[in-house]
């Protein structure tokens, strides 16, 4: 019996305890394979299907499986700090402000005691650094301040400016806690008091003053609008400094307000400081010689167009102090300008009267009659002479902002009264053949400025009315004169036989007479209206 020759594998020297506790030590080394398992992995693994076993080694621990993770569907977001200069990079300027009081606080909080007193104890370096940041944060914070009317409002631009602004009241109160230390506490930062209210203020006076003065810039490339339409640049100017100040002070109130705390009082604010430059700028062109037409529009922006269009706008009520601004122009300066418009309206209207007497009287005089209207002698004077006195008293009203001061164009109307008197007492002499039917249309016209002057009783004063009233019915008598005066010179006649013996035996043929005498002159009257026939 042959045996097969037994195949010894060389014995592996054992290793000692040492070795084999040793950290990191394969465990597939310690197992050791016969003859039989040697051959291909896939050999090995149809024969051995089964899990082996790990052996036991000295100092082995085998690792723990770690258990999958858990991915949540909503994981909590991490919140981001920022540092300072991220801060501004972001606008968000209060963060940034908060972090540099921090740092003051901190780097001014520690004191120690000497032979002086309490001294801080700060670095040198750090206070330099924040130093050098408050004057980044200032300069980021005017900067919002800068812009206010630099863009469209928008809600990232109010959001800044909101941002800004606090900042300042955040300041502003740190300044009040640095002066209100007890004495004998230790010295402010040289940075301390920021005064950040009173630099806002002061900015905003620029920023005024660089939006009119821009405003005064006609510029050659714009479109054709109603300002540069205007005649003279002047008007142009004037027109588009107070169209600038309306736009932005509407837009204070409407927008840039509600990114202000009510103590700073932002409306009140940039309405003074507007009426404080469109007032010098008005004062030194009243002072300057201006024309008739140029004085006109500057009294029309002091009395009526600053005032009533936009002071008085509805988006600007409740939010601003009219009183206290006063007027635009001081009232010597007012006046003077006032003087020259009413001296030179007054004269207009006393042109125009005479002309349209002078008008009329060549009429009278060429033998011309008046015209007939609904069968009645009719002549449109009176209500030409009534449309260009309202025309000039509304001119007056609104260009002088005042009623009283208007009433004084009304002088004119007497003066024309009294000439009309005159030429008609003339004419009347004359007896030529249109003599009546002119004194008949004169005493048409009469009525009509009667009844002007009686509607206008309480806005004419009293003088005035008086006076005019009275020509009137000088006016009046002097054509009831013309009419009466050949009527009493017949009637006289048949007046002395009344009362007589003849009048007592003739009985009612006397007054037959006297009626009849009447009702023939009464037939030259159909032509008058009825009313000046009436008893006033």
């Amino acid at each position: 019996m042959k045996f097969s020759v037994l195949h010894v594998l060389p014995r592996r020297p054992r290793k000692t305890k040492e070795e084999m506790g040793a950290v990191g030590h394969d465990p597939v080394e310690a197992t050791v394979l016969s003859p039989v398992m040697e051959g291909s992995a896939k050999t090995v693994h149809g024969r051995f299907r089964h899990k082996l076993k790990m052996p036991q080694i000295l100092g082995f621990v085998p690792r723990p499986r770690s258990p999958k993770p858990i991915v949540e569907s909503n994981p909590p977001q991490t919140e981001v700090v920022l540092d300072f200069m991220e801060n501004l990079k972001e606008n968000r300027l209060v963060e940034a402000c908060q972090q540099l009081l921090l740092r003051e606080d901190q780097l001014f909080g520690q004191e120690t005691m000497t032979i002086e007193g309490l001294v801080q104890v700060c670095n040198e370096d750090d206070k330099d650094t924040l130093q050098k940041d408050y004057e980044t944060l200032l300069l980021h914070l005017w900067m919002a301040v800068h812009t206010t009317f630099s863009s469209t409002p928008s809600g990232e631009h109010l959001e800044i400016l909101r941002s800004a602004v606090e900042t300042i009241r955040l300041l502003e109160e740190k300044d009040q806690q640095w002066e209100g230390r007890p004495e004998g506490s230790s010295e402010a930062p040289v940075w301390r008091p920021h005064q950040c209210r009173h630099t806002h203020d002061n900015l905003l006076e620029k920023i005024v003053d660089s939006q009119m003065r821009n405003a005064t810039v006609e510029e050659d490339n714009i479109s054709v609008s109603s300002v540069d339409n205007l005649s003279t640049s002047m008007k142009r100017e004037v027109c588009r400094m107070g169209k600038c100040l309306k736009e932005d002070v509407l837009r204070v109130a409407r927008d840039i307000r509600d990114c202000y705390p009510p103590d700073f009082d932002v409306c009140n604010l940039y309405v003074r400081l507007y009426h404080q430059k469109f007032s010098a700028r008005l004062t030194e062109l009243a002072r300057s010689g201006l024309d008739v037409d140029d004085c006109n529009y500057l009294l029309c922006w002091v009395n009526n167009y600053y005032p009533n269009d936009i002071l008085k706008h509805k988006d600007l009520e409740g939010h601003i102090n009219m009183e206290s601004l006063g007027t635009l122009l001081s009232e010597m300066d007012l006046t003077t300008l006032e003087e020259q418009y009413l001296l030179q309206k007054e004269s207009k209207v006393r042109t125009w009267f005479s002309k349209a007497l002078s008008k009329e009287e060549e009429g009278w005089l060429s033998g011309k009659s008046p015209e007939l209207i609904d069968g009645y002698c009719f002549c449109p004077l009176a209500i030409d002479i009534i449309q260009a006195v309202d025309g000039a008293m509304r001119e007056a009203r609104t260009i002088l902002g005042s009623e009283a001061k208007a009433q004084r164009i009304l002088c004119q109307l007497d003066s024309f009264l009294m000439s009309s008197k005159r030429s008609l007492e003339e004419f009347v002499k004359t007896r030529r053949e249109n003599t009546q039917a002119v004194v008949k249309a004169n005493l048409v016209n009469i009525e009509q400025f009667r009844d002007f002057i009686v509607r206008r009783e309480e806005s004419i004063p009293e003088e005035i009315r008086t006076s005019c009233m009275s020509t009137l019915a000088d006016l009046r008598d002097c054509g009831y004169g013309y009419f009466t005066g050949p009527i009493h010179e017949e009637l006289r006649v048949q007046y002395h036989r009344l009362w007589t013996q003849a009048w007592f035996t003739g009985g009612q043929m006397v007054l037959d007479e006297v009626l009849g005498t009447l009702d023939r002159h009464m037939q030259q009257f159909t032509d008058l209206k009825s009313i000046c026939m009436e008893v006033r």
